[in-house]
């Protein structure tokens, strides 16, 4: 009889883990490009947040008017340049109400001229038309000053009646009779009419814009017929010191008319600045960024009228009429921010959005994502099993795959610490560990040789005497026959 065991099939080694350096270097890579595209977004949300649309408030005349077809474009140039400002255009009878309900803070922008009288929250973006005083006597009639106008009957040529009351300011002529002879020109009148006889009138003062004046051929028509003579005013240099909101202008030669040359030389007179003006609570970065649009984009704002073709930046003197706004100042003194003053706020988002970010997706991978390698200190375990096992080896193959087993545990154990999938942590654990089933499979060998060497003396002894017991029956079986 055998002394083998029943021959056991060897136990199948677990499949390895995947490598935990390659998996984890994955999770941090995953993370880090996250924690970017996470603090992005956040800046980009800030941003928004902060530069978000701003809807601003135009006060303006009657829809047909200068101011109000300039607001139109403005708005336009705006959504074109995907500004994130909006204009609403709100429309009234005219001009000068306009004014009062942009005084009374439910405006944000509004158009006025010098002559109008500002609020104390206005203060100005650009400068966007410039309008002159043209003195204009019938025929080869000079007027020598404009104190010979008190005693004439004078046509005012104006849009709007504010002018009359303008005229009769700058040539100081009190209410009561005198100033019936200071009177609107009836509406659509040429200067040929102004002029006949019959209409008694023996001076025009027309305001108009500059910009108009150059490209109406009106005056060049009327002056070939010698229809009226344009004057200086001696006095504009007076004037815009005595009267605030005048300026002194020049006009050059050959303005009005080209053949004929009027005027002839550069001659003296007066105009009024039509300002484009923002509530003085505007912030500096809005006013700014309006004020760098309307400059930017004159060609586009002009009307085909003439009206805002020369926009020029506003006044930054402190004497100025209008006071330029902080934000329009800056920017026409280039005193913009530097690129860390523009954007250090976004920075500093930026910054602490990485932080809280990072730190997150840190404890994230630490605590809960991060495949940690195999402490050395485990496999111990799987040694000390298969050295329980080892008194249950009743034969040498039985050993041999215990043994197999045991060096497998090693191979992988050593091939872990190269690649990180094991840590040391444990590692003389093991080695005990290691050291101690060696040695009782080799004891166990050497135990099981020992008992296999026996059994097969036993057996041999056995043989023989069974060899005799035959001969001597084989004998007296003869010996019988």
């Amino acid at each position: 009889m055998s002394t083998e065991g029943p021959t056991s099939s060897p136990i199948e080694p677990p499949p390895r883990r995947p490598k935990v350096i390659k998996t984890n270097q994955q999770q941090v890579f995953l993370y880090v490009v996250l924690t970017l595209l996470l603090s992005l977004a956040t800046v980009w949300a800030g941003r928004m947040l902060v530069h978000n649309s701003e809807t601003l408030t135009f006060a303006v005349g009657a829809p047909n008017s200068d101011e109000a077809l300039f607001a139109a474009k403005l708005a336009a140039v705006l959504k074109n340049n995907a500004s994130r400002f909006r204009i609403k255009i709100v429309n009234n009878a005219d001009n000068a109400k306009a004014i009062a309900q942009f005084d009374r803070k439910q405006a944000d922008l509004a158009v006025l001229r010098t002559d109008a009288k500002v609020p104390l929250r206005a203060r100005t973006l650009a400068i966007l038309e410039h309008d002159i005083v043209l003195l204009l006597g019938p025929g080869n009639k000079k007027i020598k000053s404009l104190a010979e106008l008190k005693k004439k009957k004078v046509a005012v040529v104006a849009d709007n009646d504010s002018a009359l009351v303008f005229v009769r300011g700058i040539l100081d002529v009190p209410e009561g009779a005198d100033a019936e002879r200071i009177r609107m020109a009836p509406q659509g009148a040429t200067l040929d009419k102004l002029f006949a006889p019959a209409s008694g009138f023996g001076a025009v003062v027309a305001i108009v814009h500059a910009s108009r004046a150059v490209r109406d051929k009106a005056y060049e028509q009327v002056a070939r017929r010698g229809g009226f003579t344009l004057n200086a005013i001696d006095e504009a240099k007076a004037l815009a010191r005595k009267i605030p909101g005048i300026s002194s202008e020049t006009l050059t030669a050959g303005t009005l008319s080209a053949s004929p040359e009027i005027p002839g030389d550069d001659l003296d007179t007066i105009g009024l600045e039509w300002l484009l003006v923002a509530q003085s609570r505007m912030s500096p970065t809005t006013a700014g960024e309006l004020a760098r649009t309307v400059y930017e984009n004159k060609s586009a704002l002009g009307l085909d009228s003439g009206f805002a073709t020369r926009i020029e930046p506003a006044s930054v003197e402190k004497d100025a009429f209008v006071m330029a706004h902080q934000g329009a100042a800056d920017y026409i003194n280039d005193d913009t921010k530097s690129f860390m003053d523009k954007y250090s706020d976004l920075m500093y988002l930026g910054a602490a959005a990485l932080s809280v970010i990072g730190s997150i997706f840190a404890a994230i991978y630490a605590k809960i994502t991060r495949i940690a390698p195999e402490k050395a200190s485990e496999l111990a375990t799987a040694i000390l099993d298969i050295g329980e096992r080892i008194e249950h080896a009743h034969s040498l193959d039985q050993l041999e795959c215990l043994q197999d087993e045991l060096e497998g545990i090693l191979r992988g154990a050593v091939i872990g610490l190269r690649d990180g999938t094991i840590s040391t942590d444990g590692l003389d654990t093991f080695k005990l560990g290691y050291e101690f089933v060696r040695d009782e499979i080799g004891m166990r060998r050497d135990y099981l040789k020992r008992h296999a060497g026996a059994g097969e003396k036993a057996a041999q002894d056995v043989a023989p005497s069974q060899h005799d017991e035959s001969n001597v029956v084989v004998v007296k079986t003869a010996q019988s026959a």
